[in-house]
Protein backbone atom coordinates (compact mmCIF):
# COMPACT_ATOMS: atom_id res chain seq x y z
CA UNK A 1 0.00 0.00 0.00
CA UNK A 2 3.00 2.66 0.96
CA UNK A 3 4.49 1.61 -2.15
CA UNK A 4 1.26 2.43 -4.17
CA UNK A 5 0.94 5.48 -2.16
CA UNK A 6 4.67 6.88 -2.97
CA UNK A 7 3.62 6.22 -6.90
CA UNK A 8 0.49 8.28 -6.87
CA UNK A 9 2.13 11.16 -5.39
CA UNK A 10 5.04 11.34 -7.44
CA UNK A 11 2.65 10.63 -10.65
CA UNK A 12 0.43 13.53 -9.42
CA UNK A 13 3.05 16.36 -11.24
CA UNK A 14 2.51 14.46 -13.98
CA UNK A 15 -0.87 14.06 -14.24
CA UNK A 16 -1.20 17.87 -13.63
CA UNK A 17 1.62 18.77 -16.25
CA UNK A 18 -0.12 16.34 -18.90
CA UNK A 19 -3.93 17.79 -18.64
CA UNK A 20 -4.92 19.85 -21.30
CA UNK A 21 -1.67 18.68 -23.77
CA UNK A 22 -2.23 17.04 -27.25
CA UNK A 23 -0.94 13.76 -27.43
CA UNK A 24 -0.45 11.45 -30.94
CA UNK A 25 -0.34 7.83 -30.76
CA UNK A 26 0.94 5.80 -33.08
CA UNK A 27 -0.29 1.99 -33.37
CA UNK A 28 0.72 0.19 -36.15
CA UNK A 29 -1.02 -2.94 -37.35
CA UNK A 30 1.26 -5.33 -35.37
CA UNK A 31 0.11 -3.27 -32.12
CA UNK A 32 -3.44 -3.63 -32.25
CA UNK A 33 -2.68 -7.49 -33.52
CA UNK A 34 -1.08 -8.03 -30.07
CA UNK A 35 -2.21 -9.93 -26.94
CA UNK A 36 -1.11 -7.12 -25.00
CA UNK A 37 -3.96 -4.03 -27.29
CA UNK A 38 -6.59 -4.23 -24.51
CA UNK A 39 -4.45 -3.22 -21.70
CA UNK A 40 -3.24 -0.66 -24.24
CA UNK A 41 -6.66 0.28 -24.83
CA UNK A 42 -7.33 0.62 -21.36
CA UNK A 43 -4.45 3.08 -20.98
CA UNK A 44 -5.66 5.32 -23.75
CA UNK A 45 -8.93 5.58 -21.86
CA UNK A 46 -6.90 6.16 -18.55
CA UNK A 47 -5.21 9.25 -20.46
CA UNK A 48 -8.65 10.19 -21.95
CA UNK A 49 -10.18 10.61 -18.38
CA UNK A 50 -7.01 12.50 -16.82
CA UNK A 51 -7.87 15.06 -19.72
CA UNK A 52 -5.50 14.58 -22.44
CA UNK A 53 -6.21 15.34 -25.80
CA UNK A 54 -5.85 12.25 -27.68
CA UNK A 55 -5.33 11.80 -31.92
CA UNK A 56 -4.70 7.87 -32.23
CA UNK A 57 -3.02 6.98 -35.86
CA UNK A 58 -2.97 3.25 -36.61
CA UNK A 59 -1.38 1.61 -39.28
CA UNK A 60 -2.32 -2.14 -40.73
CA UNK A 61 0.87 -3.51 -42.71
CA UNK A 62 0.19 -7.18 -41.54
CA UNK A 63 -3.42 -7.14 -42.11
CA UNK A 64 -2.52 -6.23 -45.64
CA UNK A 65 0.24 -8.74 -45.74
CA UNK A 66 -2.58 -11.49 -45.19
CA UNK A 67 -5.28 -10.04 -47.37
CA UNK A 68 -2.73 -9.82 -50.22
CA UNK A 69 -1.49 -13.68 -49.50
CA UNK A 70 -5.71 -14.97 -49.39
CA UNK A 71 -5.61 -12.63 -52.63
CA UNK A 72 -2.95 -14.67 -54.44
CA UNK A 73 -1.23 -11.06 -54.81
CA UNK A 74 2.57 -10.87 -54.46
CA UNK A 75 3.45 -7.77 -52.48
CA UNK A 76 5.93 -5.19 -54.53
CA UNK A 77 8.11 -2.83 -52.94
CA UNK A 78 9.83 0.20 -54.52
CA UNK A 79 12.52 2.15 -52.46
CA UNK A 80 10.98 0.35 -49.08
CA UNK A 81 7.31 1.93 -50.45
CA UNK A 82 4.64 -0.28 -51.50
CA UNK A 83 3.44 -0.04 -54.98
CA UNK A 84 -0.41 0.44 -54.57
CA UNK A 85 -2.33 -0.83 -57.74
CA UNK A 86 -5.66 -1.39 -57.98
CA UNK A 87 -5.96 -4.58 -56.80
CA UNK A 88 -3.48 -3.81 -53.78
CA UNK A 89 -5.60 -0.80 -53.12
CA UNK A 90 -8.22 -2.84 -52.43
CA UNK A 91 -6.41 -4.91 -49.91
CA UNK A 92 -5.70 -1.88 -47.66
CA UNK A 93 -8.83 -0.14 -47.74
CA UNK A 94 -10.52 -3.78 -46.13
CA UNK A 95 -7.49 -4.02 -43.74
CA UNK A 96 -7.78 -0.17 -42.88
CA UNK A 97 -11.73 -0.65 -42.53
CA UNK A 98 -10.70 -4.08 -40.11
CA UNK A 99 -8.42 -2.43 -38.22
CA UNK A 100 -10.27 1.16 -37.51
CA UNK A 101 -13.43 -1.28 -36.40
CA UNK A 102 -11.38 -3.19 -33.93
CA UNK A 103 -9.89 0.29 -32.22
CA UNK A 104 -13.40 1.85 -32.12
CA UNK A 105 -15.49 -1.47 -31.04
CA UNK A 106 -12.57 -1.81 -28.57
CA UNK A 107 -12.90 1.75 -27.43
CA UNK A 108 -16.50 1.66 -27.20
CA UNK A 109 -17.24 -1.31 -24.98
CA UNK A 110 -18.23 0.21 -21.45
CA UNK A 111 -14.46 -1.09 -20.63
CA UNK A 112 -16.22 -3.72 -17.99
CA UNK A 113 -14.34 -5.72 -15.74
CA UNK A 114 -11.80 -2.71 -16.03
CA UNK A 115 -10.52 0.43 -13.93
CA UNK A 116 -12.12 2.61 -16.55
CA UNK A 117 -15.49 0.27 -16.20
CA UNK A 118 -18.59 3.38 -16.97
CA UNK A 119 -16.24 5.19 -18.73
CA UNK A 120 -18.07 6.50 -21.89
CA UNK A 121 -15.63 7.32 -24.71
CA UNK A 122 -16.75 9.15 -27.71
CA UNK A 123 -14.37 8.18 -31.07
CA UNK A 124 -13.99 10.47 -34.26
CA UNK A 125 -13.03 9.19 -36.98
CA UNK A 126 -13.52 11.34 -40.98
CA UNK A 127 -11.80 12.40 -44.09
CA UNK A 128 -9.23 14.80 -41.78
CA UNK A 129 -6.17 14.21 -43.76
CA UNK A 130 -5.79 15.02 -47.59
CA UNK A 131 -3.15 13.36 -50.02
CA UNK A 132 -1.51 13.53 -53.00
CA UNK A 133 0.02 10.29 -55.26
CA UNK A 134 3.78 9.80 -55.25
CA UNK A 135 3.73 9.01 -58.81
CA UNK A 136 6.85 8.01 -60.78
CA UNK A 137 9.51 7.21 -58.57
CA UNK A 138 12.80 6.29 -60.24
CA UNK A 139 10.59 4.86 -63.82
CA UNK A 140 8.37 2.96 -61.28
CA UNK A 141 4.72 3.94 -61.27
CA UNK A 142 3.72 3.88 -57.47
CA UNK A 143 -0.14 4.13 -58.44
CA UNK A 144 -2.23 4.38 -55.22
CA UNK A 145 0.24 5.11 -52.88
CA UNK A 146 0.59 8.71 -51.42
CA UNK A 147 2.04 11.21 -48.88
CA UNK A 148 -0.22 13.46 -47.03
CA UNK A 149 -0.71 16.99 -48.54
CA UNK A 150 -2.61 18.31 -45.69
CA UNK A 151 -4.16 17.35 -41.93
CA UNK A 152 -7.07 19.13 -41.20
CA UNK A 153 -6.00 20.58 -37.83
CA UNK A 154 -8.97 22.99 -37.06
CA UNK A 155 -11.53 19.98 -37.66
CA UNK A 156 -9.46 17.47 -35.52
CA UNK A 157 -9.06 20.28 -32.70
CA UNK A 158 -12.33 20.98 -32.80
CA UNK A 159 -13.50 17.27 -31.62
CA UNK A 160 -10.61 17.22 -28.98
CA UNK A 161 -12.18 20.48 -27.15
CA UNK A 162 -15.65 18.41 -27.24
CA UNK A 163 -13.28 15.80 -25.35
CA UNK A 164 -13.25 13.34 -28.52
CA UNK A 165 -10.55 10.54 -29.25
CA UNK A 166 -10.19 10.82 -33.14
CA UNK A 167 -9.04 8.00 -34.52
CA UNK A 168 -6.93 8.77 -37.90
CA UNK A 169 -5.85 5.52 -40.58
CA UNK A 170 -3.24 5.41 -42.99
CA UNK A 171 -5.59 6.42 -45.60
CA UNK A 172 -5.62 9.75 -47.20
CA UNK A 173 -8.39 11.68 -49.53
CA UNK A 174 -7.58 13.96 -52.85
CA UNK A 175 -10.26 16.53 -53.69
CA UNK A 176 -11.27 14.97 -56.35
CA UNK A 177 -11.88 11.55 -54.29
CA UNK A 178 -9.31 9.13 -54.96
CA UNK A 179 -8.12 7.15 -52.24
CA UNK A 180 -4.63 6.78 -51.17
CA UNK A 181 -2.18 4.23 -49.17
CA UNK A 182 -0.13 6.32 -46.83
CA UNK A 183 2.66 5.73 -44.60
CA UNK A 184 1.45 5.15 -41.06
CA UNK A 185 4.52 7.23 -39.72
CA UNK A 186 4.17 9.83 -42.52
CA UNK A 187 0.55 10.52 -41.26
CA UNK A 188 1.67 10.32 -37.11
CA UNK A 189 4.07 12.95 -37.99
CA UNK A 190 2.63 15.20 -40.38
CA UNK A 191 -0.64 15.39 -37.89
CA UNK A 192 1.24 15.79 -35.11
CA UNK A 193 3.03 19.20 -36.58
CA UNK A 194 -0.24 20.67 -37.84
CA UNK A 195 -1.15 20.17 -34.24
CA UNK A 196 1.66 21.58 -32.90
CA UNK A 197 1.40 18.47 -30.17
CA UNK A 198 3.13 18.36 -26.99
CA UNK A 199 4.05 14.31 -27.98
CA UNK A 200 4.58 11.84 -30.62
CA UNK A 201 3.90 8.45 -29.10
CA UNK A 202 5.14 5.41 -31.64
CA UNK A 203 4.39 2.06 -30.35
CA UNK A 204 6.65 -0.80 -31.52
CA UNK A 205 7.94 -4.21 -30.46
CA UNK A 206 11.17 -3.00 -28.52
CA UNK A 207 11.19 -0.47 -25.73
CA UNK A 208 13.35 1.68 -27.61
CA UNK A 209 16.90 2.58 -28.28
CA UNK A 210 19.61 -0.09 -26.96
CA UNK A 211 23.50 1.59 -26.24
CA UNK A 212 26.48 -0.27 -26.57
CA UNK A 213 26.04 -2.36 -23.93
CA UNK A 214 22.64 -3.30 -25.14
CA UNK A 215 20.69 -1.03 -21.76
CA UNK A 216 17.72 0.70 -22.94
CA UNK A 217 18.67 4.63 -23.42
CA UNK A 218 16.07 7.27 -22.27
CA UNK A 219 16.66 9.70 -23.65
CA UNK A 220 18.32 10.33 -27.44
CA UNK A 221 18.94 14.24 -28.83
CA UNK A 222 17.79 14.32 -32.54
CA UNK A 223 21.22 14.54 -33.67
CA UNK A 224 22.12 11.08 -32.24
CA UNK A 225 18.94 9.53 -33.50
CA UNK A 226 20.11 11.16 -37.10
CA UNK A 227 23.19 8.93 -36.84
CA UNK A 228 21.32 5.94 -35.48
CA UNK A 229 18.99 6.01 -38.43
CA UNK A 230 21.68 6.08 -40.65
CA UNK A 231 23.62 3.57 -38.88
CA UNK A 232 19.98 1.15 -39.33
CA UNK A 233 19.75 2.31 -42.70
CA UNK A 234 22.84 0.97 -43.84
CA UNK A 235 23.02 -1.45 -46.62
CA UNK A 236 19.42 -1.33 -47.03
CA UNK A 237 19.49 2.18 -49.16
CA UNK A 238 20.71 -0.43 -52.53
CA UNK A 239 18.16 -3.32 -51.85
CA UNK A 240 13.98 -3.35 -51.71
CA UNK A 241 14.07 -4.86 -48.28
CA UNK A 242 11.65 -2.60 -46.01
CA UNK A 243 12.91 -0.38 -43.23
CA UNK A 244 12.94 -2.06 -39.63
CA UNK A 245 10.17 -0.46 -37.70
CA UNK A 246 12.59 0.98 -35.31
CA UNK A 247 14.70 2.81 -38.00
CA UNK A 248 11.20 4.07 -39.39
CA UNK A 249 10.14 5.42 -35.40
CA UNK A 250 13.12 7.14 -35.14
CA UNK A 251 12.85 9.22 -38.60
CA UNK A 252 9.36 9.82 -37.94
CA UNK A 253 11.10 11.31 -34.32
CA UNK A 254 13.87 13.08 -35.91
CA UNK A 255 11.64 14.64 -38.48
CA UNK A 256 8.59 15.55 -35.55
CA UNK A 257 11.45 17.03 -33.53
CA UNK A 258 12.31 19.38 -36.39
CA UNK A 259 9.50 20.70 -37.12
CA UNK A 260 8.22 21.97 -33.30
CA UNK A 261 7.14 18.64 -31.77
CA UNK A 262 8.65 18.55 -28.15
CA UNK A 263 9.28 15.51 -27.25
CA UNK A 264 9.01 11.64 -28.96
CA UNK A 265 8.59 8.50 -27.46
CA UNK A 266 9.29 5.29 -28.52
CA UNK A 267 7.58 2.23 -26.63
CA UNK A 268 6.83 -1.14 -26.65
CA UNK A 269 3.40 -2.37 -27.44
CA UNK A 270 4.02 -5.82 -25.78
CA UNK A 271 4.94 -4.57 -22.40
CA UNK A 272 1.72 -4.37 -20.39
CA UNK A 273 1.71 -0.60 -19.16
CA UNK A 274 4.88 0.95 -21.09
CA UNK A 275 2.02 4.09 -22.15
CA UNK A 276 1.55 4.88 -18.55
CA UNK A 277 4.56 4.38 -17.33
CA UNK A 278 6.62 6.31 -20.29
CA UNK A 279 4.04 9.39 -19.22
CA UNK A 280 3.84 9.25 -15.19
CA UNK A 281 7.17 7.88 -13.99
CA UNK A 282 10.68 10.06 -14.11
CA UNK A 283 12.17 6.56 -15.28
CA UNK A 284 9.64 6.26 -17.93
CA UNK A 285 10.10 2.69 -20.32
CA UNK A 286 11.08 3.50 -23.36
CA UNK A 287 13.32 6.31 -25.30
CA UNK A 288 12.51 9.83 -25.51
CA UNK A 289 13.82 11.78 -28.43
CA UNK A 290 14.27 15.37 -28.56
CA UNK A 291 15.93 18.07 -29.84
CA UNK A 292 17.89 19.40 -26.47
CA UNK A 293 18.21 17.38 -23.18
CA UNK A 294 15.06 17.94 -21.01
CA UNK A 295 18.06 17.89 -18.15
CA UNK A 296 19.61 21.33 -17.29
CA UNK A 297 21.97 22.85 -14.47
CA UNK A 298 20.55 26.44 -12.87
CA UNK A 299 20.69 28.29 -9.92
CA UNK A 300 18.14 27.90 -7.53
CA UNK A 301 15.55 30.11 -6.14
CA UNK A 302 13.09 30.16 -3.11
CA UNK A 303 10.77 27.83 -4.94
CA UNK A 304 12.95 24.75 -4.78
CA UNK A 305 13.68 24.86 -0.81
CA UNK A 306 11.15 22.08 -1.19
CA UNK A 307 11.93 19.82 -3.59
CA UNK A 308 15.71 20.11 -2.65
CA UNK A 309 14.65 18.83 0.53
CA UNK A 310 12.91 16.08 -0.54
CA UNK A 311 16.02 15.34 -2.32
CA UNK A 312 18.66 15.86 -0.08
CA UNK A 313 17.18 13.91 2.96
CA UNK A 314 17.72 10.33 2.56
CA UNK A 315 21.65 11.16 2.03
CA UNK A 316 21.45 13.40 5.16
CA UNK A 317 19.62 10.10 7.43
CA UNK A 318 22.71 7.76 5.81
CA UNK A 319 25.12 10.74 7.27
CA UNK A 320 26.64 11.51 3.68
CA UNK A 321 25.68 15.06 4.37
CA UNK A 322 25.65 17.52 7.36
CA UNK A 323 21.28 17.92 8.09
CA UNK A 324 20.18 21.70 7.26
CA UNK A 325 17.29 22.76 8.02
CA UNK A 326 14.38 24.42 5.64
CA UNK A 327 15.18 27.74 8.10
CA UNK A 328 19.12 27.21 6.98
CA UNK A 329 18.47 26.21 3.09
CA UNK A 330 15.73 29.45 2.88
CA UNK A 331 18.24 32.14 3.93
CA UNK A 332 21.46 29.90 1.83
CA UNK A 333 19.41 29.13 -1.57
CA UNK A 334 21.22 31.30 -3.68
CA UNK A 335 24.39 29.39 -3.15
CA UNK A 336 23.45 26.23 -4.29
CA UNK A 337 22.99 24.85 -8.23
CA UNK A 338 20.71 22.15 -9.12
CA UNK A 339 20.50 19.22 -11.91
CA UNK A 340 16.74 19.61 -13.05
CA UNK A 341 15.47 17.02 -15.06
CA UNK A 342 11.57 17.49 -16.48
CA UNK A 343 10.62 19.87 -13.42
CA UNK A 344 12.12 17.49 -10.55
CA UNK A 345 15.26 18.60 -8.72
CA UNK A 346 17.78 15.36 -9.13
CA UNK A 347 21.02 16.55 -7.82
CA UNK A 348 23.05 19.89 -6.51
CA UNK A 349 25.88 21.24 -4.77
CA UNK A 350 26.87 24.61 -2.97
CA UNK A 351 29.57 27.54 -3.11
CA UNK A 352 30.51 29.71 0.17
CA UNK A 353 32.96 31.63 -0.63
CA UNK A 354 35.61 33.06 1.83
CA UNK A 355 36.59 36.21 -0.17
CA UNK A 356 39.38 37.29 2.07
CA UNK A 357 41.44 34.26 1.71
CA UNK A 358 40.20 33.58 -1.68
CA UNK A 359 38.85 30.00 -1.54
CA UNK A 360 35.74 28.52 -1.70
CA UNK A 361 33.76 25.36 0.18
CA UNK A 362 31.97 23.24 -1.77
CA UNK A 363 29.11 21.41 0.03
CA UNK A 364 26.47 19.57 -0.77
CA UNK A 365 27.54 17.60 -3.55
CA UNK A 366 24.50 15.03 -3.91
CA UNK A 367 22.96 13.29 -7.06
CA UNK A 368 19.84 11.10 -6.30
CA UNK A 369 20.56 7.81 -6.17
CA UNK A 370 18.15 6.91 -9.31
CA UNK A 371 20.52 9.03 -11.34
CA UNK A 372 23.76 7.77 -10.38
CA UNK A 373 26.38 6.87 -12.66
CA UNK A 374 26.27 9.40 -15.53
CA UNK A 375 28.28 12.22 -15.93
CA UNK A 376 25.95 15.15 -13.76
CA UNK A 377 28.27 15.42 -10.76
CA UNK A 378 30.87 16.49 -12.90
CA UNK A 379 28.45 19.01 -14.57
CA UNK A 380 27.88 20.22 -11.46
CA UNK A 381 31.40 20.50 -10.06
CA UNK A 382 32.49 22.27 -13.49
CA UNK A 383 29.42 24.89 -13.05
CA UNK A 384 30.48 25.67 -9.29
CA UNK A 385 33.96 25.93 -10.45
CA UNK A 386 33.18 28.25 -13.17
CA UNK A 387 30.94 30.50 -10.63
CA UNK A 388 33.90 30.30 -8.14
CA UNK A 389 36.62 31.75 -10.72
CA UNK A 390 34.01 34.46 -11.78
CA UNK A 391 34.00 35.44 -8.06
CA UNK A 392 37.63 35.77 -8.06
CA UNK A 393 38.58 32.76 -5.98
CA UNK A 394 41.72 30.54 -6.78
CA UNK A 395 40.60 27.37 -4.73
CA UNK A 396 38.09 24.86 -3.99
CA UNK A 397 37.88 22.29 -0.94
CA UNK A 398 35.53 20.48 0.38
CA UNK A 399 34.89 18.58 3.83
CA UNK A 400 33.86 15.07 3.78
CA UNK A 401 33.10 11.50 5.25
CA UNK A 402 32.39 9.12 2.82
CA UNK A 403 33.07 9.84 -0.68
CA UNK A 404 37.15 11.44 -0.98
CA UNK A 405 38.09 9.13 -3.94
CA UNK A 406 35.34 10.98 -6.06
CA UNK A 407 36.82 14.04 -5.40
CA UNK A 408 40.72 12.75 -5.06
CA UNK A 409 39.64 11.14 -8.97
CA UNK A 410 38.93 15.02 -9.91
CA UNK A 411 41.89 16.70 -9.40
CA UNK A 412 41.24 17.40 -5.10
CA UNK A 413 44.18 16.96 -2.64
CA UNK A 414 44.05 15.97 1.43
CA UNK A 415 45.21 18.87 3.24
CA UNK A 416 45.28 19.39 6.94
CA UNK A 417 42.35 20.81 8.90
CA UNK A 418 44.70 23.81 10.04
CA UNK A 419 44.62 25.08 6.03
CA UNK A 420 40.77 25.97 6.36
CA UNK A 421 39.94 29.57 6.50
CA UNK A 422 40.22 30.91 9.74
CA UNK A 423 36.04 31.20 9.88
CA UNK A 424 35.60 27.76 8.46
CA UNK A 425 38.12 26.59 10.97
CA UNK A 426 35.92 27.90 14.27
CA UNK A 427 32.82 25.77 12.91
CA UNK A 428 34.47 22.69 11.90
CA UNK A 429 32.46 19.40 13.55
CA UNK A 430 35.06 17.35 15.04
CA UNK A 431 32.57 14.43 15.63
CA UNK A 432 31.61 14.01 11.91
CA UNK A 433 36.16 14.06 11.76
CA UNK A 434 35.28 15.16 7.85
CA UNK A 435 38.61 14.84 6.00
CA UNK A 436 39.47 17.97 3.83
CA UNK A 437 40.51 18.48 0.57
CA UNK A 438 41.25 21.14 -1.79
CA UNK A 439 41.75 21.74 -5.19
CA UNK A 440 43.35 24.94 -7.19
CA UNK A 441 41.44 26.94 -9.90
Amino acid sequence: MKQYVNWFRHSSPYINTHRGKTFVLMLGGEAVASPNFDHIVHDIALLNSLGVRLVLVHGSRPQIETRLAQQGLKPQLHHHRRVTDAETLRCVIEAAASVRTEIEARLSMGLSNTPMHGARIRVVSGNFVTARPVGVDDGVDLGHTGEVRRVDSEAINQHLDQGNIVLLSHLGYSPTGEIFNLAVEDVATRTAVSLNADKLLLFGADKGVLDSKQQLRSEVLTRKAERLVSSYLAGLEQSDKPHTELSRNLLASVQACREGVNRCHLISYQEDGALITELFTREGSGTMVLQESYEQIRQASIEDVGGLLEMIQPMEEQGILVRRSRELLESEIERFTLVERDGAIIGCAALYPFAQEKTGELACVAISSEYRGGDRGDMLLQAVEKQARLQGLEQLFVLTTRTAHWFVERGFKEVPVGSLPTEKKSLYNLQRNSKVFAKPL
